[in-house]
C-alpha cells in the first residue's frame, strides 16, 4: 500500500484506537521506506562499519546472505548510524491543540505523527519516550526500545487530552532528559503562547548532548486564512470570541503570520533548536524524512 493511501484512515474512529494508530504507522513507514533508494544498512545511504550477530526481532532484510553462505552464521550489517539514540516526543496538550480541521484535532494529528515516527525509530533500534504537558497534567513514559513498550506508548498517546493553558513555570524540562546520553527531542505544538512560556520551555530543553526539534502543527485554513466571508474565532484557552470580516483581514493576517513564523524560527535557531512548520494537509512521509535527517545530525 502506497504512502498516500493512509489518508483514507485519518478518521477519529481509526486514529483513536491502538490498532488504528498501529495500522496507520505501519502503512506510512512501509510506504516511505519502500520508496527510498536504500542499501541494507540501518541508516539510508550509510557505509557499513561492522557486523554483529543476528538477534531475535532484527529485520530479516538486514541479514548478510553472503556471510551466511560462507560461515553458516547469521550476521547483521551494522552501519555507523546504528548507534543508540533516545528519541523523546513531547506533546503540547493545552486547549489550543483541540482546534480541528476536517474533523481531526491538532492533538489527534500529533498522535498520528508520533505513532509513525516511533514506529520508524523502533525499526532503527532506537528507544522511544513520550511526554505530554498542560496546566494540570504531566505524562511521562521514559524511553525503551522493545515492541511491548511501543504498544504502551500508543495506548498512552490515546489517553492524552487537552486542557487549559501551557504551564507558566514548568519544571518538566528538568525531568524529561537524561543529560548523559544522546537524545533526539521532538516538541509537537502549535506554538500558541500567552507570553513566552513555550519558547522558554524549549530553550531549557537544549543541552550539549541533544538535538531539539520543534514541530509547529498548523491547519491549512490557519495558514491560508481560507474561511468564508465572515467568521467568529474563539480562543480555546480563554474563551474570548472575535468576529472577523475575512476579506478585510486576510492580507494583514497572512503578513502577521509570516512575520511571527519567521521570528519563531530565527529565535529557536539562535538557541541551537531546529524548527519545522508542519501543515495538517502535508504528507506524513515528510515527517519521516525530517526524522532521519535530524537523527543523522545527532549521530
Amino acid at each position: 500500500m502506497a504512502t498516500r493511501d493512509y489518508h483514507d484512515l485519518l478518521k477519529p474512529d481509526v486514529i483513536n484506537t491502538v490498532s488504528g494508530l498501529s495500522l496507520i504507522s505501519r502503512i506510512v513507514v512501509e510506504g516511505f521506506t519502500s520508496g527510498l533508494h536504500r542499501s541494507k544498512s540501518v541508516g539510508p545511504g550509510m557505509e557499513f562499519s561492522q557486523y554483529r550477530g543476528y538477534e531475535p526481532g532484527d529485520d530479516l532484510r538486514l541479514l548478510d546472505w553472503k556471510m551466511l553462505a560462507r560461515s553458516g552464521r547469521y550476521y547483521i550489517k551494522q552501519s555507523e548510524v546504528d548507534s543508540h539514540v533516545a528519541v523523546k516526543f513531547i506533546v503540547d496538550a493545552s486547549d489550543s491543540m483541540a482546534h480541528e480541521e476536517n474533523g481531526i484535532s491538532k492533538l489527534e494529528f500529533a498522535r498520528v505523527m508520533i505513532a509513525c515516527l516511533s514506529h520508524l525509530a523502533q525499526k532503527q533500534g532506537d528507544s522511544v519516550g513520550l511526554f505530554a504537558l498542560n496546566e494540570d497534567d504531566f505524562v511521562s513514559i521514559y524511553p525503551k526500545a522493545d515492541r511491548k513498550h511501543f504498544n504502551r506508548l500508543l495506548l498512552e498517546l490515546l489517553k492524552i487530552s487537552t486542557k487549559g493553558k501551557w504551564p507558566q513555570f514548568s519544571i518538566a524540562s528538568r525531568k524529561i532528559h537524561n543529560r548523559g546520553e544522546k537524545e533526539l527531542v521532538f516538541f509537537l505544538t502549535d506554538m500558541y503562547e500567552d507570553v513566552s512560556e513555550l519558547s522558554d520551555f524549549v530553550k531549557n530543553l537544549k543541552t550539549a548532548h541533544n538535538e531539539v526539534v520543534v514541530i509547529q502543527i498548523m491547519t491549512g485554513a490557519e495558514m491560508d486564512f481560507d474561511y468564508k466571508k465572515s467568521v467568529t474565532f474563539e480562543d480555546l484557552e480563554t474563551g474570548t470570541k472575535v468576529k472577523v470580516d475575512v476579506n478585510k483581514a486576510k492580507a494583514g493576517y497572512l503578513k502577521a503570520l509570516d512575520n511571527k513564523i519567521g521570528q519563531t524560527k530565527e529565535q529557536l535557531l539562535s538557541q541551537g533548536v531546529h524548527y519545522h512548520l508542519f501543515r495538517m494537509d502535508d504528507d506524513l512521509g515528510d515527517a519521516l524524512q525530517l526524522f532521519l535527517k535530524e537523527r543523522i545530525r545527532l549521530v
